[in-house]
């Protein structure tokens, strides 16, 4: 069916409503517009589904989120006998529509007889995790588009382990959900009745409690922080999202006293009045945050993204300026503490093991291998790392797993990135550090002297709607058939290429002679591409200098 014959067909249901229809109409005669909306179905990627708000079959809105809910409920009836009892943890994050998206959810569970546990509030990703563990939810749903743009939402699917959807059950529900023809006829129950049914459970301050407690508990220094308490102080901006609702309260129970929400971005607000870009990937978030630091004197900065899964932090360099520890640098700090601390109190298990991803520093192997640690490697998206923790079982005790993407997840508490968690550890962690006179970035120095210094570096394309994606396509398509065999002087050693793996994941890493890395991948949540980069020497300039001139050979290559 072309995309003009889906815009009508939609035009024309009787199911559809008034305000739905009406926003169709002005769009007729705008071929382009018809095109974006209609050529295709959202499709989960390594972050579940995501689009840009407004009716059409590739965008978010109710009836497209419907679909995705009652092709979940059809796969949870489909594969397992307990499901329907066992129900389904539902929460949202602020950007438009997630309130309604998320009841919508839990109203097409309740009529297809499967008992939702919803937020009453919006709550933070990890919270939503942790709350299909903790409960014994046979699967979840989060109502977020993570760090996007304003005008996006998304909706993210998790199974029982607290992870998402990983092959092949992503593509299973994918299949319930492509067997329905018209969402606009699906079926749903109405919040009275599901209440009234017992099918509908509204989950308030309980929730906060358990998964608080279990935060605290990751604590390895506790009594450093009660030391440095009066002398330690942290500025935090939840960048308008939900890290607000639980990240105040983490660092109090924590010990920390000095904690200072930067108030402008402290509200929820889903269009981001204040911030150009709602990612702590990105320093120009962290504007009006260092603003508030400089004024306090703040020992850390924390910022996190609007479903609180990510978390950045900038510490003071040696010059006296706050600068942001990229992820790679957070992840290898963390890793290095955790491990550090569980050896010196003897609670480090002897079957502990740490996870990251292809694309992040391989700092972390040499870290794990130093402690003498199982080390698992996994593809980009923090599900495959929840999938390895699985695979893992009983035979390797996980302890702490990160993505570069400021992505981090220690201990039990959940099966996706923790940012209220690991936020809370990171400010331990620079307590600690100052304890000893050091800052984190003097911490992270220490360890490159140990294990050889390190530098990575990670560029995001976009390129956005129909001509983006066939631009995106032409340039994986380019470097298969016509592969870099010298980059800046060196040879090309080795190359990878995943797209024939089950699951098939488009992507391409190169490893140099050298032991410098680049790889190349389709974002599977945005319409990007995106290339890492990473080389190691024994001092940072000579680091620097070597990840430089590959990253200018590679750009060349790829003429962009």
């Amino acid at each position: 069916m072309s995309y003009l014959q889906r815009y009508e067909q939609w035009l024309d249901n009787p199911a559809l409503g008034e305000k739905a229809r009406d926003e169709l109409l002005n769009i007729a005669g705008d071929d382009t517009e018809i095109a974006e909306r209609f050529h295709k179905d959202l499709e989960f990627g390594t972050g579940g589904l995501r689009g840009i708000v407004g009716i059409g079959t590739n965008r978010m809105n109710i009836y497209t989120v419907r679909r995705a809910a009652k092709g979940l409920a059809d796969y949870i009836l489909a594969s397992t006998t307990d499901g329907a009892a066992r129900g389904i943890a539902i929460s949202y994050d602020n950007r438009h529509f997630s309130k309604e998206f998320a009841l919508e959810t839990a109203l097409v569970m309740a009529q297809n007889s499967i008992k939702a546990y919803l937020f009453s509030n919006l709550r933070p990703t990890p919270q939503l995790s942790f709350a299909v563990r903790h409960l014994r939810c046979i699967a979840g749903v989060m109502v977020t588009a993570s760090h996007n743009p304003p005008e996006y939402n998304g909706y993210k699917a998790y199974w029982q382990d607290g992870g998402q959807l990983v092959f092949p059950k992503d593509e299973d529900v994918i299949k319930f959900v492509n067997a329905i023809d018209d969402p606009a006829s699906i079926l749903v129950m109405s919040e009275e009745a599901a209440l009234q049914a017992g099918l509908l459970k509204y989950l308030c301050g309980e929730m906060d409690e358990v998964f608080l407690e279990a935060v605290k508990k990751l604590s390895l220094n506790p009594e450093t922080i009660t030391e440095q308490a009066n002398d330690f102080s942290v500025v935090y901006t939840p960048l308008h999202g939900t890290g607000k609702m639980l990240m105040e309260q983490a660092l109090l129970n924590s010990g920390f006293k000095n904690i200072y929400i930067e108030p402008q971005q402290g509200k929820p607000d889903p269009n981001f009045t204040t911030v150009k870009n709602p990612n702590p990937e990105d320093p120009a978030a962290f504007e009006l945050a260092l603003k508030l630091a400089y004024e306090k004197n703040a020992d850390i900065v924390l910022a996190t993204d609007p479903d609180a899964d990510r978390v950045g932090c900038m510490v003071k360099n040696s010059s006296g300026e706050y600068e942001l520890l990229s992820g790679n640098a957070a992840g290898a700090i963390l890793a290095d503490y955790i491990l550090s601390q569980m050896s010196i109190k003897g609670i480090l298990p002897h079957n502990a093991g740490i996870i990251s991803t292809i694309v992040s520093t391989r700092l972390t192997k040499k870290i794990a291998e130093a402690y003498e640690v199982a080390y698992g490697e996994t593809f980009t998206g923090f599900k495959h790392i929840a999938k390895h923790i699985l695979d893992w079982g009983n035979s390797t005790r996980f302890v702490f797993g990160f993505e570069e993407s400021f992505g981090y997840l220690c201990g039990d508490t959940a099966r996706d990135k923790d940012a209220i968690g690991c936020g809370v550890l990171l400010c331990e962690a620079a307590a600690f550090y100052k304890a000893q006179g050091k800052t984190l970035f003097d911490a992270l120095d220490d360890i490159y002297k140990k294990y050889g210094y390190h530098a990575e570096y990670t560029r995001s394309i976009t390129l956005p709607g129909i001509d983006g994606a066939a631009k995106i396509k032409q340039i994986i398509a380019s470097l298969r058939s016509n592969p870099p065999k010298t980059l800046a002087g060196v040879d090309v050693a080795k190359i990878q290429d995943f797209v024939d793996n089950t699951p098939s994941h488009d992507m391409l890493y190169y490893t140099m002679t050298d032991n410098s890395w680049f790889c190349v991948r389709p974002s599977g949540t945005e319409p990007k591409i995106k290339i890492y980069l990473g080389a190691e020497a024994d001092n940072t300039k000579k680091a620097r200098h070597l990840l430089n001139a590959l990253s200018k050979a590679v750009f060349e290559f790829m003429e962009i």
